[in-house]
């Protein structure tokens, strides 16, 4: 097609949709005419731009040239959804591949052989499934569209495994076929980055990134109960429906559980893995249709959830970098005027978000470890390969995607088996990455701190190069973004009331590692906090670190949640956790129980086994705590309260009230200060 033609047909696809007025934007047709082209593209816009109109109008083009079908690798469920919906808007017939249609992939499947659908969408966990790898080479296609680009580059903000796979797509695509990746979260580096990775002569297109709607504003609160407070106080004064980012699905749940219980109407929305598997499609629905205030999600509805009308977003803990953020509050104000942005911040943040960067990639021990194994007995399962490996489930998936993404070892049938290719870890280049996300995290404080213009500052870091203030945030203006906002001791006494009520549960274990059952049985116990996080978390750890006892306000907590259990059960006793290392279980537990006014029996030794914390899954941590723990020969009370500072796997509580329940105790009740198990 020539270009004259290839404007007039895609100037008429573009009216038959938006109406006879309708124009592009800035740029959107010379990226289609370049798809139509260039065999290789690169589109990098501001979210709401248009980049899905891009291929989805070259995907008629192309169609009505006789060209093969459109595949476009998506990350998210419902990103997926909205794409088909504005899809059958415009008379494609599309479908999508994902763990929600698995009862009809090979329906699917068939459509695509037999050329009888326009455009696919496909997760990257759904493509590198067998059934559908299989069946690639059969499929014709015309156009290879990869959403959220960013995630294909390792020096993207949101490093996944499955989307490292990809280079695989793109080089055995034939010459013929166009490929086409878009993003509106990608600074220079990661623009270089997608450019050698989709190979010789791209093109950019690359425009700018300020979103003239919003009003951004930052929040320093040092406390949850201040967090809570001033979103219940203010939530309803903000016009609309918006999203309230947290970093982990607990933190979602707490803070909807208490908005809720005051009055306001939210839900929360996330994802459990790539496949979607615990995502809430009522809060979808009720907040695409504006029947509820907010959307209390993660990261997980970041990227290309299209809502026109998003009026605010709030961050309740500060994500680890720019193009998050940058990303995160591009939902909103698309189609309106105004929109307000408040981020909440401390250096507490920085806990979880250094969490998710020490973990993004397997180590280099962890990683050969694992190929050793496989090659050593090749054909095996996921737990016979756990059962071998002092490596967490997470941790180990993580080392088998890795080694798969490398093609170091292979799936088939459930069953992992080593390639011949042999083992290497570039590990000079993942410490580069791990550091340079260090350094984004630091410019994300620079930016809680900066006194310039935070829109103008954000798009810079995104190697935009804005020179003008916007006059609409908080530091253009010097006041506030959005008149009458406060917080009333009123809303501080409900956060601190719900705050001062809510403690973690220890689910008992009821099975060994090996799935035999537990005979004794730990009654369900109580966790104070999660390790690191604001106020008593952050406390904890600090004394840890220092080995220093912990102070009055957290023996005066710990009182106040312990107090109703003895009352209850009429507990007379407490022991305790020992350590080779430290007293500081053993102080704690004494001056608890000088507060609450019962005996603390010191019953439990302490051998020379390995510490508990190097134990990574549920065989080896539970061998270990067998080991590491004898009884003193003393009477043995019916109840009795067991005492640790740190709960991460339960073993060391299971094993250590299992004994107690041997030597005649009837009811164990496991505390601890704080939880640090791995974030969700």
């Amino acid at each position: 097609m020539q270009s004259q033609e290839i404007y007039s047909e895609a100037e008429r696809i573009l009216r038959l949709t938006y109406g006879d007025n309708a124009s592009f934007r800035d740029g959107q047709y010379e990226a289609i005419e370049a798809v139509m082209t260039q065999k290789r593209n690169l589109i990098v816009q501001r979210t709401g731009w248009g980049k899905s109109l891009v291929y989805f109008i070259c995907t008629k083009l192309f169609r009505n040239k006789g060209k093969g079908v459109t595949v476009v690798i998506s990350p998210l469920l419902e990103l997926m959804n909205d794409q088909k919906r504005q899809a059958d808007s415009m008379n494609i017939k599309c479908d999508i591949l994902n763990s929600k249609t698995k009862d009809r992939r090979q329906d699917i499947i068939n459509s695509l052989i037999n050329d009888e659908l326009d455009l696919i969408l496909v997760t990257p966990e759904t493509l590198f499934s067998q059934d559908v790898e299989d069946c690639i080479t059969k499929i014709r296609i015309g156009l290879l569209v990869i959403d959220e680009a960013h995630c294909i580059s390792d020096w993207g903000h949101d490093f996944r495994l499955e989307y490292g796979k990809l280079h695989r797509i793109i080089s055995s695509m034939p010459p013929n076929v166009s490929i086409l990746a878009v993003t509106a979260t990608a600074n220079d580096r990661i623009v270089q980055d997608l450019k050698a990775q989709l190979g010789d002569e791209v093109f950019v297109s690359r425009g700018k990134l300020t979103r003239k709607s919003l009003h951004i504003q930052v929040l320093w609160m040092w406390s949850k109960r201040q967090r809570y407070a001033f979103i219940l106080e203010n939530l309803d004064k903000l016009p609309g429906s918006g999203i309230i980012y947290c970093l982990t699905r607990r933190e979602c749940e707490e803070l909807a559980d208490f908005l809720n219980i005051n009055g306001l109407n939210v839900m929360t929305y996330y994802s459990k893995d790539a496949s979607g598997e615990a995502s809430n499609d009522e809060a979808i629905k009720k907040f695409s249709a504006n029947e509820i205030k907010a959307l209390i999600a993660t990261i997980k509805l970041g990227m290309g959830y299209d809502k026109g009308d998003i009026s605010f977003i709030i961050h309740y803990q500060s994500p680890a970098n720019i193009v998050t953020y940058y990303q995160q509050i591009g939902r909103a104000g698309r189609n309106i005027k105004d929109a307000y942005i408040f981020l909440m911040t401390s250096i507490e943040d920085d806990v979880i978000n250094e969490y998710f960067i020490d973990t993004a990639f397997p180590t280099i021990k962890e990683s050969s470890t694992v190929r050793e194994i496989i090659a050593k007995h090749n054909g095996l399962k996921f737990n016979e390969i756990l059962s071998s490996a002092n490596l967490s489930q997470s941790r180990l998936k993580k080392a088998l995607m890795f080694l798969e993404n490398e093609e170091m070892i292979y799936k088939l049938d459930n069953l992992y088996y080593a390639s011949s290719k042999n083992f290497f870890y570039n590990e000079e280049y993942y410490d580069a990455i791990t550091q340079t996300r260090r350094l984004e995290m630091e410019k994300m404080h620079e930016f809680t701190q900066t006194d310039e213009c935070l829109s103008k500052f954000i798009v810079n870091c995104l190697d935009d190069p804005e020179t003008e203030d916007c006059g609409r945030c908080a530091n253009c203006l010097n006041d506030d973004i959005y008149p009458g906002l406060s917080i009333s001791s009123g809303s501080l006494d409900a956060a601190s009331r719900y705050i001062d009520s809510r403690f973690l549960e220890i689910e008992p274990r009821k099975k060994w590692p090996d799935m035999k059952n537990i005979k004794f049985i730990n009654m369900k116990g109580i966790c104070l906090s999660k390790y690191g996080e604001v106020e008593i978390g952050f406390i904890v750890k600090n004394c840890k670190l220092q080995q220093k006892n912990f102070p009055d306000k957290v023996i005066a907590r710990a009182a106040e949640v312990i107090y109703p259990l003895i009352t209850e059960h009429d507990i007379k006793y407490l022991t305790f956790v020992p350590s080779l290392r430290s007293n500081i279980v053993k102080n704690f537990a004494y001056r608890i129980a000088e507060v609450l006014n019962i005996e603390c029996l010191d019953l439990l030794m302490k051998t020379q086994a390995e510490p508990q914390k190097i134990m990574q899954n549920n065989f080896y941590q539970c061998e270990n705590a067998k080991n590491s723990f004898s009884f003193r020969k003393i009477d043995i009370p019916d109840k009795i309260i067991l005492i640790d500072d740190i709960v991460d796997s339960r073993w060391t509580l299971t094993v250590c009230g299992y004994k107690l329940m041997e030597l005649g105790c009837k009811e164990v009740y496991p505390f601890a200060l704080a939880d640090s198990s791995e974030h969700e």
